[in-house]
């Protein structure tokens, strides 16, 4: 009896403290739950239709909140935008790292980022860039400092990859062939040399990955590129008649 007495006290006691720490636990996970809602709106809004054109108020009045919410977690919208392209090259990092780690070449890893460009710039407002270095100077010296730090490693370490597997041209010099890429990758945003109206973002970064690619290549990693390019075609159009 005494026995059963004892497992009733503990789980009491276990009930009591799992009560505690759910009214403990429950207010932080709310406040978490509203911070990703603001942030995942926001970045919807910003990148359909550029940063300029989103007000505090769009935001506050797509969430269905008052701005009054929105101020509680973010100062203003400088502090918004800093951690919506936090979380942008945090994606985009993570993902780098990925598809290093699973690609079966250099090449492919090239590939692979195409894939994962397409995910990011599909819906993407070609203005983001601008608006940011204009009007949210620390969101982009965050974005600054990515491109110059992590994607300058990151597409150093492809081409010395490549040069190993005989993919790519031994007489390449790969510091000046990254450089010359990252503002390369630049050039797909400036409105003056490819508007909006008339060209494909998505589009036009592929035309320039796989330029980039061809001017790498050696005789047997241009095979290789004919052989990756033919699978994403029978890719993309086996999903497009799903």
């Amino acid at each position: 009896m005494s026995h059963i007495l004892y497992n009733r006290q503990i789980n009491v006691m276990e009930t009591l403290v799992t009560i505690k720490v759910s009214l403990v636990l429950c207010p932080i996970m709310i406040a978490e739950n509203t911070l990703d809602r603001i942030k995942h709106k926001a970045h919807d809004l910003v990148m359909q239709y550029g940063i300029r054109s989103v007000s505090m108020d769009d935001i506050a009045g797509a969430l269905g909140m008052s701005k009054k919410t929105i101020y509680h977690y973010f100062a203003d919208k400088d502090e918004l935008i800093e951690a919506i392209i936090a979380d942008k090259i945090k994606f985009n990092q993570e993902s780098c790292l990925q598809d290093s780690f699973k690609a079966k070449d250099a090449i492919h890893e090239v590939f692979l980022a195409i894939e994962m460009m397409q995910e990011m710039l599909g819906n993407m407002n070609p203005t983001v860039i601008h608006d940011m270095e204009k009007f949210h100077p620390r969101a982009f010296a965050h974005f600054t400092e990515h491109k110059y730090n992590f994607l300058y490693r990151v597409l150093k370490e492809n081409i010395e990859r490549g040069i190993k597997e005989e993919l790519y041209r031994e007489d390449v010099d790969a510091d000046i062939i990254v450089k010359a890429r990252l503002e390369n990758i630049m050039l797909a945003f400036n409105q003056q040399v490819f508007p909006k109206n008339k060209y494909s973002l998505v589009e036009v970064e592929t035309q320039l990955t796989e330029h980039f690619l061809f001017g790498l290549a050696s005789q047997k990693g241009y095979k290789l590129i004919l052989k990756y390019q033919q699978e994403r075609i029978k890719k993309n159009n086996n999903e497009t008649k799903k």
